[in-house]
């Protein structure tokens, strides 16, 4: 199977309410077993997670507050939301870790939690929780997903903002300020970055087509419509799902509903170098939204277990 492109790359999952982190360095298929466990305090609902590639740390927020935790269960540290929001529905603080390990990037959808003030993209120090720098964001989110640059130097976050869409910003930590870029777009979800970060992937927001885009300034190179799947736009949708599976191919996912009102999906291959010419693709994935392409030729889905599950395309 093909090598991943990095020497380590971690990732996690939640899984009977423990944070687990799983090697995508290590040479393997089908279901992936823990390389290290957290376990999170006594009363905290882990809502986003993450961790060190050393395994040494793991970061998960809750509805109120971002925690560092040892292996062994110790709490290292923890930054508070405040003030501590009496919503409990509506919004979901999320994190990444920087490539280099050192800073925390942190989500906060202020405004739904009525917080009294606007969301906040937030820079922690990993090791001791401070905050590094900060930046007010003219959003009234629910949630946001954080993609991490390859080249280490940006992270990307998009956030959705419900029915009024979704909104993507890029930001580098200089010093004690964040260099901040929003896109031009209020009608784009960002899925995912290709892997040598030269391009990322687009769903309008409203399901009509899916586009590549240039990094860093996001020019459209290839917009694909229901149509050209093959499907009727007036019963078919493209999901807020896929990603790249290596450099020049993408995986597209199509849903929709039959005459009997049963839900339906269908991935597709989609490759750049061919003039965007969709193809068939078997994910062996549950839903439409099980699946996570790695850039590498191989991609997750979740196992029955709740753990992931590695296929390869080779």
């Amino acid at each position: 199977m093909a090598q991943p492109p990095s020497p380590a790359r971690i990732i996690t999952r939640l899984v009977d309410g423990r944070v687990h982190a799983y090697d995508l360095a290590v040479d393997a298929t089908g279901v992936l077993a823990p390389a290290m466990t957290w376990r999170p305090a006594d009363g905290d609902d882990v809502v986003g997670h993450t961790a060190a590639a050393d395994l040494r740390r793991a970061y998960y927020t809750t509805l109120h507050a971002v925690v560092c935790l040892t292996p062994e269960g110790t709490e290292v540290w923890r930054s508070v939301f405040e003030p501590r929001s009496r919503r409990r529905y509506g919004h979901r603080p999320s994190c990444a870790l920087s490539t280099d390990g050192r800073t925390v990037w942190v989500y906060r959808p202020d405004a739904m939690a009525d917080r009294g003030g606007p969301d906040r993209w937030v820079a922690l120090d990993a090791g001791t929780g401070a905050i590094l720098a900060q930046a007010e964001l003219e959003t009234v989110g629910h949630g946001g997903h954080h993609l991490l640059h390859p080249a280490g130097d940006a992270v990307l976050l998009d956030i959705g903002e419900g029915q009024d869409g979704s909104v993507i910003h890029r930001a580098t930590l200089t010093g004690h300020r964040l260099d901040l870029v929003r896109y031009p777009w209020s009608d784009r979800c960002l899925i995912a970055l290709s892997p040598d970060g030269s391009a990322f992937m687009t769903v309008d927001h409203d399901q009509g087509d899916v586009s590549l885009h240039t990094y860093p300034d996001g020019e459209s190179t290839l917009t694909l419509c229901v149509e050209a799947f093959g499907h009727d736009s007036d019963e078919t949708s493209v999901e807020w799902s896929g990603g790249y599976l290596t450099q020049d191919t993408v995986i597209v996912t199509l849903g929709g509903e039959t005459e009997d009102e049963e839900e339906w999906f269908r991935h597709y291959r989609v490759d750049i170098r061919s003039a965007g010419t969709p193809t068939p693709f078997d994910a062996h994935a549950e839903h439409a939204y099980d699946l996570h392409p790695l850039g590498d030729g191989t991609w997750l889905t979740t196992s029955p277990s709740g753990h992931p599950a590695r296929w390869s395309d080779s």
